[in-house]
């Protein structure tokens, strides 16, 4: 204990050298003085410790204190977003209600394989089920999380009169998903992907959930005929999860972009990232190469001078490929770093993979809102007239010069040979 002695040398050094005439006197004391410091401020440290502790031993350090940022609350935000804007006002219960399933999904996604939800989905005769409208064998995950989906939209409120999921054929009425006549009314109709890229849960690569919420048109009943009609016409709201290292929601209501992060220790969203705004340009393009021989001429194009150097985008910054494999996971990436995601159509997949109404309109909404663009080569994405439930189309995402780019190579390059 040096504190202590050094302090009681200094006071009697400084007394000594202004009372000369007491100075034998303060030497005479300054031993004693300097052996009850020490001794006090031992003995004070001795109580403070446990009993059981060595009170010669090394002195234990207390942790520091993690400080948590204030932060904004989902649940907070939306009560203040839907009170400044009428129009979406009824939504308020539906989103809240999609906040509260991305965090029971994501405890499914925790879980997963200490609670046997990998593989394929079995039936109740333990065979496997069969293939989903769009040709894959639907996963364990795939059918729990498509079951949380639909109730918490359908159950919430009076607000949605049906439902369209990526992986059932029809859409459904919610009436039909509660069992019940009362949620047979309602002005906004839902589209969701519950858990987009579910095979990447084997291998504990990020996965996410997307979803759509249109106005219902005028005059058109809960069927297929509402959920018709473009990007532009009818969404109203958008969002995705991503659960990944952390579990981020992201959602646009139409005027911006927020995201929120998951506290694990509170169990709530926390407003993480206000007003996200994506770089009008980036390096990062995310794209399957493995399809490289079948993509058509302009993005073989457009992915060499990526490559090469010589585009605008990676003049100024020298490109950078990732790409994991996930829609949501690849998308986030390119919102919060800049770039480019493309999904674009292949000699097996000539009209494109990813979903127009589930997948390529939110992600569009929310990449327009970010000060980004969504094009599908030939024009934006958002003014696509659907045709189908299931329709598909070439997909394009990020910042918009890169967009921009890209559009020019399908505009100056023909599409022979692809």
């Amino acid at each position: 204990p040096t504190q202590p002695i050094t302090a009681a040398a200094a006071a009697v050094a400084v007394l000594s050298s202004t009372f000369p005439c007491t100075s034998s006197a303060f030497s005479a004391t300054s031993h004693n003085i300097a052996f009850s410091s020490a001794r006090a401020f031992h003995t004070s440290l001795h109580s403070s410790l446990d009993s059981s502790t060595d009170p010669l031993g090394p002195i234990p350090t207390a942790p520091a204190r993690q400080r948590k940022k204030k932060l904004k609350t989902y649940q907070r935000y939306l009560e203040i977003a839907c009170w400044k804007n009428d129009d979406i006002r009824d939504l308020q219960p539906v989103l809240q209600a999609v906040g509260d399933a991305c965090k029971q999904i994501n405890r499914i996604v925790q879980r997963a394989q200490t609670d046997d939800l990998y593989g394929a989905a079995v039936g109740a005769d333990g065979e496997q089920l069969d293939e989903n409208v769009q040709g894959e064998v639907q996963q364990k995950l795939d059918v729990v999380c498509n079951t949380i989906m639909l109730k918490s939209f359908c159950g919430c409120s009076s607000s949605i009169a049906a439902v369209a999921s990526e992986e059932e054929d029809l859409p459904r009425t919610c009436c039909d998903v509660m069992n019940d006549s009362a949620f047979a009314v309602g002005d906004y109709v839902a589209v969701f992907d519950p858990i987009d890229g579910s095979k990447n849960i084997d291998s504990s690569l990020p996965v996410g959930t997307v979803f759509g919420i249109y106005k219902a048109a005028p005059g058109t009943d809960a069927g297929e005929a509402s959920f018709m009609q473009t990007g532009d016409s009818g969404l109203v709201a958008a969002g995705y999860c991503l659960y990944s290292a952390t579990t981020v929601f992201v959602v646009t209501m139409g005027s911006g972009v927020d995201g929120f992060t998951l506290d694990p220790d509170k169990g709530v969203f926390l407003h993480t990232h206000e007003d996200i705004r994506i770089p009008k340009t980036g390096p990062i393009y995310s794209f399957n190469e493995a399809n490289f021989r079948d993509f058509s001429n302009p993005v073989k194009n457009y992915l060499a001078s990526l490559k090469e150097g010589t585009s605008p985008s990676a003049v100024k910054t020298r490109s950078s490929a990732r790409y994991v494999g996930a829609l949501v996971a690849d998308v986030h990436n390119v919102l919060i770093n800049g770039g480019i995601y493309g999904y674009p159509a292949t000699r097996s997949n000539p009209d494109g993979k990813l979903r127009l109404l589930y997948e390529c309109c939110p992600m569009a909404m929310i990449m327009e809102e970010a000060g980004g663009a969504a094009s599908t080569g030939a024009g934006r994405i958002l003014a696509v007239q659907p045709t189908e439930i299931h329709q598909r189309v070439s997909t394009f995402l990020g910042s918009i010069e890169n967009v921009f780019e890209l559009d020019q190579f399908h505009q100056y390059y023909d599409d022979e040979d692809a």
